[in-house]
């Protein structure tokens, strides 16, 4: 039954490891979670090329810049007097706005994956990650929405990455989304606290 475990690779299993440490500190708020996500990113390179999820591969090129971006906007961004970022929350006419724009850039690029390229279920490939700009978007600015949009992004990835038998990806992205839960829930108190 877990011989999936057996078949995994050294690099898998380093994602997996790095990617729930990155999520765990996040939760927690700690500035950490950004180099240990470079990590996390540049073991995902590998494995998305070679499970030919340009999307996905294409998406983490993103994250490994915005680990980057949100590890300096965490330390120096934003215009605010306190010494740390506060958690909070997006306009939901802005979050409506910037979820149609995706829906669009999702049926393009869906379309372009599907038409020019190799790629398996280039649609379903194309919502994670183009949702997935998004939510990195917003965890970068400490948006309290970016968890709700994690939860959904997981809940996709997570039958994607079974169905294309990355089983240890699919293992975690269901580890995330009980992640994202804590997170929404970690967040949303700091947000009450400091509003």
């Amino acid at each position: 039954m877990f011989d999936f475990i057996l078949a995994m690779s050294l690099i898998e299993i380093f994602g997996l490891i790095s990617g729930i440490l990155a999520v765990w500190l996040l939760i927690k708020q700690n500035i950490w979670t950004w180099p240990i996500g470079i990590v996390y990113a540049v073991a995902s390179l590998y494995i998305f090329y070679n499970a030919r999820l340009y999307a996905d591969l294409a998406l983490h090129i993103f994250y490994l810049i915005m680990n980057f971006y949100g590890w300096y906007y965490w330390v120096r961004g934003g215009l605010r007097t306190e010494s740390t970022l506060s958690v909070s929350s997006e306009k939901n006419q802005t979050i409506l706005v910037l979820l149609a724009l995706c829906a669009i850039v999702i049926f393009i690029n869906g379309t372009l994956f599907a038409t020019y390229t190799d790629a398996e279920l280039p649609y379903w490939d194309n919502t994670t990650s183009v949702l997935s700009l998004l939510a990195m978007w917003l965890q970068s600015r400490k948006k309290l929405e970016c968890w709700a949009l994690w939860l959904l992004i997981d809940i996709l990835a997570s039958g994607i990455y079974f169905y294309k038998e990355i089983y240890f990806y699919s293992l975690l992205y269901i580890i995330y989304m009980g992640m994202a839960f804590m997170g929404y829930i970690a967040w949303h108190k700091s947000y009450c606290n400091e509003h």
